[in-house]
Parts: C-alpha cells; structure tokens; sequence
C-alpha cells in the first residue's frame, strides 16, 4: 500500500507541528497543589501503516510533545507516543511513553465522520484494565501510581486544544493531575 493510500481517518487532522503558549499544569505537591503556566510543540508524522496477525491494518501517526514552563523556559514534560486508527472497528489508541517509566495504552471509538473540518479525539485508560491499560515501574507504582488517564483532542482547521487528566496516588493520597492547552498549526 503506498502512503497517499493510508486511511488515516480522523489522525489526518492531527498531522504537522501544533505550537500553543495557553497551557495550564496543575500538578500534586507534599503539601498541595503547583500550577504552572507552559508551552509547548508537539510534532505528529504519518507513520504509515501496520498488520497485526494478517487481520488488522491500523493507520499509525508518530508524536512527540516537548512541554515548557514560562516561568524558566526549563522543559518539564518530554512524551512520545502514536495515535492509531483502526478503520474496520472505528478505533482510535494512543501510546503514551514518558520518561519517568511509564507507558499507558488509551483507546476509544470514533463515530464521526473522518473528513469532518472538527474532529474530537477521546481516549481513557485505567489501571487494571484488560483493553486500555497502564503500565509502570515498581517505584512509581509503590510512590506515585497511575491509576486512570483521559485524554480528549479537539481539532478544528489549523487550532488544536487539548486536555487531559491523570488520575494518581501520590503523596498519600489521590490527586487528579490536569493539563490543557490550545495550540495553532506551524506554517511549514
């Protein structure tokens, strides 16, 4: 199959370099909660396509999203990942991989229509979960566990806004770990 014809469904909206400077992270502290104002490039490539077992092709788009705090220009977030599209189920699935060792396979189903100018994304994941799952290393899992993920993308023409939340059991208790942000399209 030649790349012009890869049915990238409702991941052909994502596709390009996305730069926003609206972004919010509220994150867990010892003693309460941090927010920090960011920004941030994220970069989706078409990826091509994958067969699992002969039976399933899924549309694959590459990302990787570098995240910035203003108020020190300092990088607090590093992900790469894939957003899949499996046109036979409707079924979209994103990886996540964050370099604090741990991975989350989020999925959903996608009713709309895949040409639509807007195109909605929504993923979840929980802990446990036989189909979308989390997985991570025995000392975040023993001091700061991933316990459930959300994720809903909203793309309209060349804006993108996001948020996304993580639901954790840090520092002795359950926190809910949220960011958004709006981001444009780069002119290539």
């Amino acid at each position: 199959m030649s790349e012009s014809d890869i049915d990238y469904g409702p991941l052909a909206a994502l596709i390009g370099t996305w730069q926003g400077d609206k972004g919010t992270d509220v994150s867990p502290e010892p003693e309460g909660t941090e927010e920090n104002p960011y920004y941030e490039t994220i970069v989706f490539e078409a990826a091509g396509d994958v067969t699992n077992a002969e039976a399933q092709t899924l549309a694959v788009v590459r990302y990787h999203q570098i995240v910035t705090r203003k108020s020190n220009d300092q990088v607090f977030h590093d992900q790469i990942g894939y957003w899949t599209w499996d046109p036979a189920s409707k079924t979209i699935a994103q990886s996540v991989n964050i370099p604090r060792a741990v991975a989350v396979l989020a999925g959903g189903s996608f009713e709309g229509d895949t040409s639509a100018s807007e195109v909605v994304l929504e993923v979840v994941a929980k802990k446990g979960d036989l189909d979308w799952g989390i997985i991570e290393s025995p000392f975040m899992r023993d001091n700061a566990s991933t316990l459930a993920f959300e994720h809903r993308v909203e793309v309209s023409g060349d804006r993108l806004k996001y948020s996304e939340t993580t639901s954790l059991d840090i520092y002795g208790r359950e926190f809910e770990h949220t960011d958004a942000n709006e981001l444009a399209r780069a002119a290539d």
